[in-house]
Parts: structure tokens; sequence; C-alpha cells
């Protein structure tokens, strides 16, 4: 029986892991620990690799042992594959897959729900009623189907992000180099510039690589209009944090809502109530009212962990028997 290995596995995930098995003809043992150089050895006598987590696996060492090992693939159960280091993967015959639409709609519902915060100012009269502040001054709001709305990437998870503004009565504007017909109702494609000059929301949903490092910096920021907010649900590089602090404090900029920033690996998704956060840059996003914070939740509802699960370990299954992943990205 072939065998395969998931780290970094949550309770939550558990149970379509024990249906996944129920269906297949496979061994699929868990642990809770990163995939790195200090327990790439874990993965020893098994057949298969899954991981998910934030921090980057950059060693080659790592590919490889697995290489060693008689491994063909390294699979992720999420969408970004930059941790990877997809040349060492290659020089050891790793095929790479990824899940890239474990469920659009998980991403794009927690876009809507911080735009709407945002809007509505609840950050700020959430401040104030902590102090037993219950005054109206200054939380006059507009309303969402007023709005433009700019996506920068209008693939799986910003297509849903446009549709549902859309639905909402919101004028949606998309910079991407992929015209996709399918959106031909639903929005109007623009230049960079145009969007950032335009939208009231602007909302990034690319993936992250060395074009997109730092995509949204200073010089950005002056080009968005004073009244706009900034929504990143994508990956936390995609924004440099330091410029968007400098922008938000300079007034330069209304807001922002961010599910991934920059430095989250080891701090998003673990609890640090006893032992602190070592991230000055988010701790004052956390002190700004026209902040909203969220901990990379967005993946995270009950329809995504399941397909994350299912996806991923198909593609193991694929590759095991021989076949090709539609989801290979390397």
């Amino acid at each position: 029986m072939k065998k395969i290995l998931m780290y970094s596995v949550r309770p939550d995930e558990q149970p379509a892991i024990d249906d996944w098995v129920a269906a297949n003809d496979i061994q699929v043992d868990t642990n809770t620990v990163a995939f790195n150089a200090d327990t790439v050895d874990l993965a020893k006598g098994y057949d298969g690799v899954v991981i998910q987590q934030h921090g980057a696996i950059p060693e080659p060492l790592v590919y490889q042992k697995l290489k060693s090992f008689g491994m063909k693939q390294l699979t992720l159960r999420i969408t970004g594959y930059d941790i990877v280091n997809l040349d060492a993967a290659a020089a050891n015959g790793l095929a790479v897959t990824n899940v890239p639409a474990y469920s659009p709609r998980s991403v794009a519902e927690l876009v809507l729900a911080h735009a709407m915060r945002l809007i509505r100012h609840l950050g700020e009269a959430t401040a104030r009623e902590a102090k037993d502040d219950y005054s109206w001054g200054g939380l006059e709001a507009q309303e969402v189907h007023q709005l433009t709305i700019g996506i920068i990437g209008a693939g799986k998870i910003g297509s849903t992000v446009a549709r549902i503004f859309r639905a909402l009565g919101s004028t949606v504007i998309v910079a991407d180099p992929v015209t996709r017909p399918e959106l031909a109702d639903t929005v109007r494609y623009v230049d960079l510039d145009t969007l950032l000059a335009t939208a009231d929301i602007v909302t990034v949903h690319t993936p992250l690589d060395d074009i997109t490092t730092h995509m949204l910096d200073a010089a950005t920021f002056k080009k968005m209009k004073k009244t706009a907010y900034l929504i990143n649900a994508a990956r936390g590089p995609i924004v440099d944090t330091t410029a968007l602090i400098e922008a938000l404090q300079r007034g330069e900029i209304a807001g922002a809502a961010l599910d991934t920033i920059e430095g989250e690996a080891g701090i998003f998704g673990v609890d640090r109530s006893q032992s602190g956060v070592d991230n000055t840059n988010l701790e004052t996003l956390k002190a700004l009212p026209n902040v909203e914070i969220s901990p990379h939740i967005g993946f995270y509802t009950d329809a995504a962990v399941k397909n994350m699960i299912d996806i991923s370990l198909d593609d193991v299954k694929t590759i095991l028997v021989g076949g090709h992943s539609p989801h290979q990205v390397n």
C-alpha cells in the first residue's frame, strides 16, 4: 500500500483526510510540524508528501533528500508556491503542485466583509465604544453601490470578487494583462495607473513573484485617492508594509484591510497571547483604527478546507501512479 505523509495538519483537517482515506486504498499519516531541513527526514519511508505553511524551504538539501527517499513530488495544499525552491525541486525530479482554486468564494467573501467594515468605519466605531464614546462624527459612510472597486488580478478569486461587488451595484474595474471574455458584462479593463487613481477600494489578487513583490509601494499609494482603501487578501510581500504604514499615517489613503502581511510566518495561525509578537509593523498597524487585520483566514471555510485536502491528495495519487497533475507549477 502506498503511503503519504502530511505535514502541519490541523484538527479541523482530519475529518476530510479520513473521508479521503476511506475512499482510496492509500495510507495517510499526519504530523503537526512544518516541513523544512529539520523535519524532512520524517518523510523517509513514504511515497508522497503534502505540506501547508508560510515558512520558506530554500535549502537544496531538502529536495535532494526527498529524491533520495524515492519521492517524485512535493504537494502544497495551498495556492501560493513561492515558499518552494522550484529550481532545486526540478533539479531533483520533483513535481511541485498546489491547489489553485480551493474555493474562490472563501477569499472573495472575506474581501467583502473587510470592505464593509472599512467603508462603515467600524474599526473607528469600535475604538470609540471601548472608551464609551458613541458619537457619530466622522462615521458617515458611502453605500457600496456608490463605489468603484478596483481589482488587481482577475483570476479565479479576483473574478469572484468582481461578480460579488457587481451584484451589489458597484462599478468594477480591473487591471490584468489577461482579458477574460466571461467578465465582459461585469468589469471594465483599465491600466494600473487608471485603476489606482479611480478606485474607492483597491483589492489585490495576484500571485507573489519577482514582479509583484512590493508592487504596491510608496509611489502606488500616492496615486490612490485620499478617500480610497486598500485590501490585501493575496500574499503579504505584494504590499510594502513600511510604505503602507507611512501612507496611512500621512493620510495618503483612508485605510486598509490585510489578511496577510510581510513576516507573518510563525504569527498568523498561532496563539501568541503568552509569548507576544515580534513584528513591529504588525503592532503599528493593529493600533490604527482605520486598519483591519485578519490572520490569513481568507481560505478558512469548511468548503475550502475539504477542497484543499481532496485536491492535494488526489494530485499525489495521480503522480504516484505515473500520471500528470494539472496543478503542477514547475
